[in-house]
């Protein structure tokens, strides 16, 4: 780590999260002189590096619910396989302290990669002075001594935190947020959820599987709605199957802690209503880490909800600025869009020239099963009145599916119905993250749906499920009549 107080970069990067570090990384590859700034600490309050995803999001989430998938398959799904199993119990602090360890290894490796790069990293707060300036305040407890850095090119890549409600006030006790909700030391025995989206859910197929009683309190009266209808419909039922007490329409006034409960009050279409629960996570949702950001003189264009105002490349209203990640609204609030906007803006300052598709970025739930998408969906696409034409295989029918067990969910995929080109392809099933990829690569080269169909699958694996779908658009399938 540098201890200059004063330095000239090429780039300054604040923010060492995905979008953060894959932007330095990059950027240092291509010979420019870099600096990341980056002020997270850890449960155990040193520095690290990662940000908010790494440390408190998708990879501890990740570690966290293959544990509770582990443990569950071993008390509810082994038998099939004649296997027997006794006295299976857990031990949640070892569960959290594995996933510490896989999110320590992480952390330092971009650590690694930092100095390998000649990257000069400060674990300090930054604000934006101007287009070409950065104060930095270091977290040293006592007095923290100022600093400026100038660079010709910074890069805004602070990220997102959770959204706090005003009726509902976190005490880190009964009443937490997401983060916590990470490093719990035992398994709650009545589990309530404020928010059905990707973080409550997330959060549920964790805690549900390692035996809390589960509800989860959502606003909307649509489950996920930003999924395809026909996908969200069948996440509904599965989550429901499973076990998960899900309440749309349920608006929370109050939660407060009374005695060892959590006391909680919503109003839905029959009224005022009580829960009563050992724990309340607050997983309402995400807001974009720019409060203090920027010096008010500094005249960055934020929107009214703190996103930052940012052109198709990534650049702010200030020359030589960007925003890049859970800062703006292009794309969705997830890692790999802000590895990829990391790296773009990175090429656009050495002078190459290229292209994000925001149109081909995918969106996943790393629940069980997952649930991942790319493109238009079903109801969108009616509502512009674009003709299409939906090929879909339930993975009931696919051979892999059936010989593991993971026979939930389906894939969807929609096309046009004049020219055959993919519009969209949507799957909830297991390995959904995984088998998304080739429905991206298909839509970065125009493929239509014959060309999926013609494309040789391995026998047998959960991929022929989209295999499937695109021959069910030709009315060939192989394992459906």
């Amino acid at each position: 780590m540098t201890t200059k107080k004063t330095s000239q970069y090429d780039v300054i990067v604040v923010g060492a999260g995905p979008a953060g570090y894959s932007c330095a990384i990059r950027a240092a590859q291509l010979g420019l002189k870099t600096a990341c700034i980056d002020s997270w600490r850890g449960q155990d309050g040193l520095h690290a590096l990662g940000g908010a995803h790494v440390n408190a999001g998708c990879v501890a989430s990740i570690t966290l619910l293959e544990s509770a998938k582990t443990f569950h398959q071993l008390r509810h799904g082994i038998a099939r396989h004649g296997i027997a199993a006794d006295n299976i119990r857990i031990d949640i602090g070892q569960m959290v302290a594995h996933k510490n360890a896989i999110i320590n290894k992480l952390s330092n490796t971009i650590g690694k990669l930092f100095k390998h790069h000649k990257i000069d990293q400060f674990q300090a707060r930054a604000k934006l002075l101007n287009h070409k300036q950065i104060a930095l305040t270091g977290l040293a407890e006592a007095k923290p001594t100022p600093a400026t850095l100038t660079a010709t090119h910074i890069v805004l890549a602070t990220g997102s935190s959770p959204l706090t409600l005003p009726q509902v006030k976190i005490d880190h006790d009964g009443i937490i947020d997401s983060f916590t909700a990470l490093n719990l030391t035992e398994t709650p025995k009545k589990l309530a959820i404020i928010g059905a989206g990707v973080v409550g859910l997330e959060l549920a197929s964790i805690w549900h599987r390692l035996g809390s009683d589960t509800v989860l309190l959502d606003a909307q009266e649509e489950f996920l709605p930003l999924t395809d209808q026909q996908i969200s419909r069948e996440g509904f039922r599965i989550f429901q199957q499973q076990g998960l007490d899900m309440r749309l329409g349920a608006r929370v006034i109050s939660a407060k802690k009374s005695g060892n409960k959590v006391i909680i009050e919503y109003k839905d279409q029959e009224g005022t209503q009580t829960l009563r629960a050992d724990q309340l996570i607050v997983a309402s949702g995400r807001k974009p880490n720019t409060e203090n950001l920027a010096d008010p003189e500094a005249n960055l264009l934020l929107d009214e909800n703190g996103y930052v105002h940012v052109d198709e490349k990534c650049r702010t209203n200030l020359p030589g600025v960007y925003a890049i990640g859970d800062l703006t609204l292009l794309g969705p609030m997830l890692a790999h869009k802000g590895i990829e906007e990391g790296q773009f803006v990175a090429e656009q300052i050495a002078g190459l020239h290229g292209e994000l598709n925001y149109r081909t970025m995918p969106s996943v739930i790393h629940t069980d099963p997952e649930i991942a998408w790319v493109g238009s969906n079903e109801q969108t696409l009616r509502a512009m009145g674009t003709p299409i034409k939906m090929g879909v295989s339930p993975f009931n029918a696919i051979p892999r599916a059936q010989a593991t067990g993971k026979t939930e969910g389906m894939v969807k995929i929609i096309t046009h119905a004049e020219n055959d080109s993919i519009l969209g392809v949507h799957i909830i099933g297991a390995g959904a993250s995984e088998m998304i990829a080739e429905a991206v690569l298909a839509m970065e080269f125009s493929a239509s749906s014959e060309d999926l169909a013609k494309t040789t699958h391995i026998y047998p694996t959960l991929s022929e499920a989209l295999h499937e779908a695109a021959l069910g658009l030709k009315k060939g399938t192989l394992y459906l009549p």
